[in-house]
């Protein structure tokens, strides 16, 4: 198997599959973002104490790239604090630019490493990690 088609699968999976779909309680900081240029929206919910993502859930419409990349990501900052979890933007934004960036802990993010290779689609695999973002500096 080729390493494209293993990341296919890795994407299909998290988007058939999404890891965090759904609502936290009313407590949670919820940021909505949009995609204009294709339709693409995300609610994601954080819930945090003491400078902790403890937990993260998501929901919206969208292609397989922008609902995958939302479920890694909200896997990926469970349990991070607001540095780590920003620092894992930074990481996901320098993939998106195609830089070599490796996820130790949360490799499936690696997966989405292709779609630099597609400018129109980075729009869509950066919007949770954008939400995530505009949540921290919420908060």
């Amino acid at each position: 198997m080729q390493l494209d088609d293993l990341y296919r699968r890795v994407i299909m999976d998290h988007y058939k599959n999404p890891r965090n779909r759904g609502t936290l309680d009313a407590e949670a900081v919820t940021i909505n973002l949009n995609n204009p240029t294709c339709g693409d929206r995300i609610s994601l919910q954080l819930q945090v104490e003491n400078g902790k993502v403890i937990d993260a859930k998501f929901n919206g419409e969208g292609c397989s790239i922008s609902l995958s990349s939302a479920s890694m990501m909200t896997e990926a900052i469970k349990g991070k604090t607001y540095d780590e979890a920003i620092e894992l933007a930074e990481r996901f934004s320098g993939l998106m630019k195609g830089e070599e960036v490796e996820f130790e802990e949360n490799e499936d993010i690696e997966a989405l490493s292709g779609v630099n290779k597609f400018p129109a689609r980075i729009k869509c695999a950066t919007l949770a990690w954008n939400a995530l973002r505009k949540g921290i500096e919420q908060k």
